[in-house]
């Protein structure tokens, strides 16, 4: 059985901290299509609004506390989110990636494209 591929799809630069699903919001979500199944982490929160092939965690609180179904359920997402998670760790072992960035803001945009081609690049040849 082949693995799938995963690969960055898009790179964007905003001035300042920026909340990642509000730039989802703003760029990328109106053009997703609804075939492609968005799996998300509990930062966002009602994105099903906005796209409707979604998996987003069950959230947990004080007063409503998580079934073993629940659980289950929170923990095979997490197996397939993990494949995003190790990209964004790929990225970060550029170390320019890694810290603040502090050099001229007009080529970080380029810097960071360069650097997701790379990965896209080494994840086709593996």
């Amino acid at each position: 059985m082949e693995r799938e591929k995963k690969a960055i799809i898009d790179v964007m630069q905003e001035k300042g901290s920026v909340h990642d699903f509000t730039l989802y919001k703003g760029t990328i979500g109106k053009n997703i299509d609804e075939s492609i199944t968005a799996l998300t982490d509990l930062g966002y929160i009602g994105i099903e609004k906005l796209h409707a092939n979604c998996l987003l965690p069950i959230k947990e609180s004080k007063n409503h506390k998580l079934t073993a179904r629940e659980k289950a359920y929170n923990k095979k997402l997490a197996q397939q989110r993990v494949a995003v998670e190790h990209i964004n760790a790929k990225i970060k072992t550029f170390k320019v990636t890694a810290y603040p960035y502090r050099n001229r803001r007009r080529r970080h945009l380029l810097r960071m494209s360069l650097i997701c081609c790379i990965i896209n690049l080494e994840n086709t040849l593996c």
